[in-house]
């Protein structure tokens, strides 16, 4: 069993080393014209994704200054509008009700990024078309192609596929490591973490 851990830490360096450092630098120059713009920042996330969501909100809102929320952190809201709506028009809907203008970014994780097709994560995919709708940015951190997200995105993170029986949690660990890099980018980060600053 010592052998699957370093299958799976080699598999991490292979994905580090393919991660395209050019496109986190564009995910990181949106995201700092929405807050220099007054926009606010709008983090969309399912299962893993969603508990992502919620951590990133936090460290956005805390280390960059950042206006930023996600609907999941609600659930009151979030399980009326799945009750009386539907699953599908979920983030859609919230977004409205939050007034999405062309001043404000989405930021989505998924490991997928939607499928319009195969009718997967319709509710990222409806938020999307929405976000295009009002010329809001859409920013991404996806596995696989990247899919819905990917085509529609300004700045999207493609984190690579280097063994296709584990694209889901390579993709959710490293989402973790492109959002604290884009916290402590120097384009973004404004506020000095705890520990860092007690020496």
């Amino acid at each position: 069993m010592t052998q699957f851990a370093d299958l799976f830490l080699n598999e991490s360096a292979q994905v580090l080393a393919q991660i395209d450092r050019a496109e986190v630098e564009c995910l990181a120059q949106e995201l700092a014209l929405t807050r220099s713009s007054g926009g606010r920042l709008f983090i969309l996330g399912v299962g893993g994704s969603a508990g992502h969501a919620s951590h990133a909100v936090n460290d956005f809102r805390k280390i960059c200054g950042f206006e930023a929320y996600s609907p999941t952190d609600n659930v009151s809201e979030l399980t009326a509008r799945v009750n009386d709506e539907g699953w599908e028009s979920t983030f859609v809907e919230w977004l409205r009700g939050s007034r999405l203008t062309q001043h404000d970014a989405l930021l989505i994780f998924s490991v997928g990024g939607g499928n319009f097709e195969k009718k997967i994560s319709v509710n990222l995919i409806n938020a999307i078309e929405l976000a295009r709708e009002r010329k809001s940015r859409i920013l991404g951190i996806i596995g696989k192609d990247g899919g819905y997200t990917r085509q529609h995105a300004q700045a999207c993170v493609i984190i690579p596929t280097v063994n296709t029986e584990r694209i889901t949690p390579h993709t959710e660990g490293f989402c973790a490591v492109i959002w604290h890099l884009l916290v402590s980018h120097p384009a973004l980060k404004i506020t000095q973490t705890k520990w860092e600053s007690t020496r």
